[in-house]
């Protein structure tokens, strides 16, 4: 199974959000143990790290994301994909560019907890926690 890990299910672990940290941990060592292909959009990357530094040094924000980088497969952006995500029926393009992003990289589902923001994505998107019963 290949999933795209949406930013806030990474935020989550990051910041040790305590009601979606646990679902979302348990998913990070799925893919860990490579029991799941997990993929993060590069686009997340920069978001990531604009939230992180607010209470990070420069060298934690590289161990994060070298600890990223290991664990997930990075989509990159290409033109074609800011494209795309304009053509989609989204209110807000960065999730389009996510959606678009799993397309590319054949993803079985997205992972989020904003599930109502994908209503018009090609790739399903669902909960950690839907994620993990469905295992």
């Amino acid at each position: 199974m290949k999933i795209l890990i949406d930013t806030n299910v990474i935020l989550d672990v990051l910041c040790n959000r305590k009601d979606f940290v646990e679902d979302s941990l348990k998913i990070f060592r799925y893919c860990e143990t490579a029991q799941i292909d997990g993929c993060i959009s590069s686009l997340s990357v920069p978001n990531i790290v604009h939230i992180m530094r607010k209470e990070l040094d420069g060298e934690k924000i590289k161990e994060i994301l070298t600890t990223l980088t290991s664990l997930f497969t990075v989509i990159d952006l290409r033109e074609t994909d800011l494209l795309k995500a304009a053509d989609l029926e989204f209110s807000d393009y960065e999730d389009a560019l996510q959606a678009v992003c799993a397309a590319r990289a054949k993803a079985n589902y997205i992972v989020t907890r904003n599930i109502k923001d994908f209503t018009y994505s090609p790739v399903p998107a669902i909960k950690p926690g839907e994620l993990l019963e469905r295992l």
